[in-house]
């Protein structure tokens, strides 16, 4: 038997400028983000995960804060017309919830529970995406170019004066006398 040669495995940051987020990851993230999500991190696990292709973890504050996180999420999941699989809250005070819509998974955290289930240690093989990237504003579109050479002005053509009327002699309404 041959030996098949290793891949080699590139490194994290080139990896990921590689992969290209979904626009309802994007959305999703900046979304969390204007709810005030803290610690967020978007973890490509594709080549890992046979049930997903992306995490989201965030961490809310608090119950009701991580209520209202996963609120939002499944507005926007609800929004984009995508099929949510399921959402576990856990217990009433768990710390813990998380939203299943099948390529996309988000797991909100209380901060306790973040550091105990430490979910970025268990997937450290995954790709990492930059949360900064995913929250900047998209690109504008380039403006069109003007071309070097100028083109001549046309001179704009001009509506033709409406033209005045003849008066109208008067007309006596004598007779004439033929003499």
């Amino acid at each position: 038997m041959s030996a098949q040669p290793k891949k080699k495995k590139l490194p994290a940051a080139q990896a990921a400028s590689r992969i290209e987020p979904p626009p309802l990851l994007v959305e999703l993230v900046r979304a969390l983000d204007a709810k005030k999500a803290e610690n967020l991190r978007v973890l490509h696990v594709g080549a890992q995960s046979s049930i997903t292709d992306w995490l989201v973890l965030a961490t809310g504050g608090s119950e009701p804060h991580l209520r209202a996180l996963r609120i939002e999420v499944e507005r926007i999941l609800d929004a984009a017309h995508a099929p949510i699989a399921g959402t576990d809250g856990g217990q009433p005070g768990s710390g813990w919830t998380v939203v299943d819509a099948y390529q996309i998974m988000a797991h909100l955290f209380t901060p306790a529970q973040r550091a105990h289930y430490a979910l970025e240690r268990l997937w450290r093989d995954a790709v990492e995406i930059a949360t900064p990237a995913l929250l900047a504003p998209p690109p504008k579109p380039p403006a069109p170019r003007k071309s070097a050479t100028k083109r001549p002005k046309v001179p704009a053509k001009s509506k033709p004066k409406p033209s005045a009327k003849p008066k109208r002699k008067a007309v006596s309404t004598k007779r004439i006398k033929n003499t």
